[in-house]
């Protein structure tokens, strides 16, 4: 593979590099041991003038002969010699892997410069980077949405306090929306409500941990009744949660975890997305950018690919960057709705309801699918609809649990018709 050739490369100047510098030390440690000898033998020498004039002679004579023989210059230049060779192979071989002429592999799109500017200054909000957004409007003489970078300062501030174990500003903005959560299949407010619970039982205040389940907690029993079982139980453990079945409540990641899903599901209330549009769409091409490269080379001699709608291939992108499920029909190229729906037939492809009447007649009759020999009639298709990726609530007791987990599930039984009739 290229990385890998180019990995090799590099070990090679690494290793040149570690090599030249060994021997570097090692020379100049030796120069200086000999002049360290010489200092050495004429500072031994007596008080006889002439004596010592003839001494210091022949030291310094036989240190110029011995450092002629070490020849140090020759060496340093060998040294370096080497170096430059393994560099200069290395810069052949990323120039011959990394080209810099990409214009072959993308379209020249008009746009407007202010538009431009004002994706860049966007991005730099969305980044947190409020000064040097504000900066670059300045000095490119352009105006940006100031209510999308006030949005996204009061995301970050109270991003920033999820990620400092503070709960009270999310919990405040999740009350304040608790029905467009609810709309949204979010469980925001209830992992917000759970963390600020368990926070009360580290401190082990039991009856204050009851009564702000009973105050907050008590709303969303009848839809996650499992989650709250679970948390009406650990109240037993106040104090000792460690020590208890419940220790995936303690985990530190799930404040890092919740700052990431109120972070989304701002971005969505808001009516934004919850990734940069423009640092997803870089990551994208660069992804992409390779393929097309080698490919556009083979294309752009048999026709223009530049006038195209569509890639004559496919170019499959990694999960991450899949956001939504939308269906989009393979022969008309619609996207799919509630009166058009994605159509699975006996084969296992899926085509529009408009497709399969068309193909059948007016489902008149059997027809041929389009990607492979399998006839089907239209009666044998039937409408199927995509998941929505919503919040979701998990939870995994750790493997090394001691406890029974049919007593810790009787339990959580017990304490919670106890709280529903009693509490």
């Amino acid at each position: 593979m290229e990385v890998d050739t180019l990995k090799d490369e590099f070990d090679h100047v690494v290793k040149k590099q570690k090599l030249a510098s060994s021997r570097t030390i090692d020379l100049v440690n030796q120069i200086e041991k000999e002049i360290e000898q010489a200092i050495g033998a004429i500072q031994e020498n007596g008080t006889d003038r002439d004596a010592a004039s003839n001494l210091n002679h022949e030291i310094l004579t036989n240190l110029k002969n011995t450092l002629k023989e070490l020849v140090p210059v020759k060496q340093l230049e060998s040294c370096q010699k080497e170096m430059n060779t393994a560099l200069g192979k290395w810069v052949k071989t990323t120039e011959k892997f990394f080209i810099n002429d990409i214009s072959k592999a993308y379209k020249n799109v008009d746009m407007e410069p202010h538009v431009l500017n004002e994706i860049i200054a966007n991005h730099l909000y969305r980044e947190a980077l409020f000064d040097i957004g504000d900066n670059f409007l300045g000095e490119a003489s352009c105006l940006a949405s100031i209510k999308l970078k006030q949005l996204f300062q009061e995301m970050y501030e109270i991003f920033g306090a999820l990620r400092t174990e503070k709960s009270e500003p999310a919990l405040s903005w999740a009350m304040k929306n608790h029905d467009a959560l609810l709309q949204n299949d979010s469980c925001l407010e209830l992992k917000l409500h759970q963390l600020q619970f368990v926070e009360i039982l580290k401190q082990g205040k039991r009856d204050e941990a009851l009564q702000y389940a009973r105050t907050y907690l008590a709303p969303f029993a009848t839809i996650h009744k499992d989650v709250i079982q679970k948390l009406i139980a650990s109240i037993l453990w106040a104090g000792r949660l460690d020590q208890s079945p419940y220790t995936e409540f303690l985990v530190p990641t799930n404040w890092e975890k919740l700052a990431e899903e109120f972070a989304q599901q701002f971005c969505n209330l808001k009516g934004q997305s919850s990734t940069g549009p423009m640092g997803m769409t870089v990551a994208a091409g660069a992804e992409v950018l390779p393929i097309l490269l080698k490919l556009m080379t083979v294309l752009t001699a048999k026709r223009e690919w530049h006038s195209m709608k569509e890639f004559p291939f496919p170019l499959d992108l990694r999960r991450d960057f899949q956001f939504h499920s939308v269906f989009i029909c393979p022969v008309l190229r619609e996207q799919g709705s509630d009166d058009n729906p994605p159509m699975l037939l006996p084969c296992g492809h899926v085509l529009s309801k408009q497709s399969t009447v068309k193909l059948s007649k007016s489902s008149s009759r059997s027809f041929k699918c389009p990607y492979c020999p399998f006839e089907a009639l239209a009666s044998e298709s039937f409408a199927i609809s995509f998941p929505v990726n919503g919040a979701t609530f998990f939870y995994h007791l750790p493997d090394n649990v001691k406890f029974s987990l049919t007593l810790v599930k009787i339990l959580e039984k017990l304490l919670w018709k106890s709280w529903r009739l009693f509490g």
